[in-house]
């Protein structure tokens, strides 16, 4: 999604040097954590490694093959060194005949597992790399497909492209829905998981029937919804994107299926699962590296979590700490591998419209985000946290933010409901906020080419303002002893306080061996081409 030579964006006059500094400041905050994932492993980086392999499949309780084999490893030899020896040692050793039915058997407790030396390691980490270049292709070939259909069918003729979210519980249900969506305007479709899923340690398998407020993420509810969206595509004559959670305890897993089953964009922000599931520190940022490699080389946009913060914190005096996690996800997503143009930094319109002057202080932090982002494809988020039943005034807030999409040139716009936080919104409330952002973007046009806030008027000095303010948060982050874990310790983002030695899943959390192997990584942190004929 690289924005096109023809497009104007609208800008703010900021100072380069302090933009310059914001960025080497975000570089040195993350440089620890970043250390920090690329020295550990963990069961879902795991787990994810035999996927992209082929692992599929579960036990009649439901309980996926990935998890019984990576925890036979881990029991039989720690995980240290990777799942990945051990198991393709296994395998030339003929404990078994492929993966699946090595996992049947591990989680039997029927296989033996070694870490090999020698010629035996030569052969275990041949078979591994093997495996692995097969998945990643796989990836490719996925990735090639859409390039083709949005070549064939054509993208949507405008931007934002309009974003809506789709998610019954059951997929079955879903899918109509999301082509009824789509028909009437929607240029991206996002099922939202079920309630509680980001907790959940493992992947459900196969299509799902009973999921609450959202839909299981699986991968044959991806491959469900991908073709219904191909479907209407060619009905509708423009690429239909479909959107999912990467985020939560299985991360990793989660983008492999989406890489593998041709998603467009995933929610994948590590902050998220810290700040609002509680999802340890170290095991979020670990996973979160791994699977920005997956969608940097899936050609997956991502779409990070700041809008958040403004649902727990105050959206005027914590909007610097919205710029300093999208420089920090800017300097993360870089250092995975994933280039601008599939970086969707998310922000929101959450002022407190009784606030005097709301509207133009929404528009100088949109209009921040684009200037220091000009080539993300920014995620406009709507107003929820003040919608207070009153559809009437929530439709002309919406209304609003709509127009600041458009003022401030953002790329993709989730359509807020006029029923949002208050009840769930019925099909006739979505064509209803669909007719909203399409009169707005017609109306308005490009009106974001005509846009030039006065230099020393409100929109830009609240803009300078703000970045000063990041500045400042960047500054004392870098200085502090922990440096941004220990900012996120004492609820810096968010007001929600979450210690590194807290949370779930801290036990899954492994330290790498200096001979740890990950076939994928290795392909992935490489941008290694891989050859058709590893299909064969």
């Amino acid at each position: 999604m690289n924005p096109s030579p023809q497009r104007h964006r609208p800008r703010l006059d900021l100072d380069p040097t302090v933009v310059a500094h914001a960025r080497s400041l975000a570089v040195r905050a993350a440089a620890p954590v970043v250390d920090l994932a690329r020295t550990r492993t963990t069961v879902s980086v795991e787990r994810a490694v035999l996927r992209m392999a082929g692992l599929e499949g579960a036990d009649p309780d439901g309980i996926p093959w990935a998890n019984h084999l990576v925890d036979a490893v881990r029991a039989g030899v720690g995980l240290e060194q990777g799942v990945a020896l051990p198991v393709w040692d296994a395998l030339a050793r003929g404990e078994a005949p492929d993966l699946t039915r090595l996992a049947q058997r591990a989680a039997a407790g029927a296989v033996r597992f070694d870490l090999p030396g020698g010629s035996a390691r030569r052969d275990a980490l041949t078979g591994a790399r093997a495996a692995a270049a097969a998945g990643v292709a796989r990836v490719d070939a996925a990735r090639a497909d859409r390039d083709e259909l949005v070549a064939r069918i054509g993208d949507p003729p405008q931007r934002p492209w309009i974003y809506l979210i789709v998610a019954t519980g059951d997929i079955y249900e879903d899918v109509p829905q999301a082509q009824a969506a789509a028909r009437a305007g929607a240029d991206v479709i996002a099922v939202i998981r079920s309630t509680g899923q980001s907790l959940l340690d493992y992947v459900p398998e196969g299509a799902t029937r009973e999921g609450y407020a959202g839909t299981y993420a699986t991968a044959e509810n991806f491959r469900i919804m991908r073709a219904a969206l191909d479907e209407v595509s060619h009905e509708v004559g423009r690429y239909v994107r479909l959107t999912n959670y990467a985020s939560g305890l299985c991360m990793p897993e989660i983008a492999t299926l989406a890489g593998l089953n041709r998603l467009d964009m995933m929610l994948n922000d590590s902050m998220y699962g810290i700040l609002f599931r509680d999802i340890n520190p170290l095991r979020t940022f670990v996973d979160q590296r791994f699977s920005r490699q997956v969608h940097a080389r899936a050609g997956i946009i991502i779409n990070t979590g700041e809008d958040n913060y403004l649902t727990t914190a105050d959206a005027v005096d914590a909007a610097h700490t919205v710029t300093v996690s999208q420089l920090l996800n800017e300097t993360f997503a870089h250092e995975a591998g994933l280039p601008d143009h599939l970086l969707g930094l998310g922000h929101a319109f959450e002022i407190d419209p009784e606030v005097p002057e709301s509207f133009r202080l929404e528009l100088a932090h949109a209009l921040l985000a684009r200037t220091l982002f000009p080539d993300a494809p920014l995620k406009w988020m709507p107003p929820t946290r003040h919608m207070t039943g009153d559809v009437f005034r929530g439709y002309l807030l919406d209304g609003f933010f709509n127009l600041v999409g458009s003022m401030t040139d953002q790329d993709i716009l989730l359509v807020g409901m006029m029923t949002e936080a208050v009840v769930t919104p019925w099909l006739s409330d979505r064509d209803l906020a669909l007719q909203n952002v399409r009169y707005v973007q017609r109306a308005a046009g490009r009106l974001g080419e005509d846009f030039v806030p006065a230099p020393d008027g409100l929109v830009a000095t609240r803009a300078r303002q703000v970045l000063g303010e990041a500045v400042d948060l960047l500054e004392r982050i870098t200085a502090t002893d922990g440096g941004l874990l220990a900012a996120i310790a004492e609820g810096t983002f968010g007001g929600m306080r979450r210690p590194a030695d807290g949370g779930r899943g801290l036990d899954g959390v492994v330290v790498r061996a200096d001979d740890y192997v990950n076939p994928v990584s290795d392909l992935l942190e490489g941008g290694v081409p891989v050859h058709e004929e590893v299909l064969a």
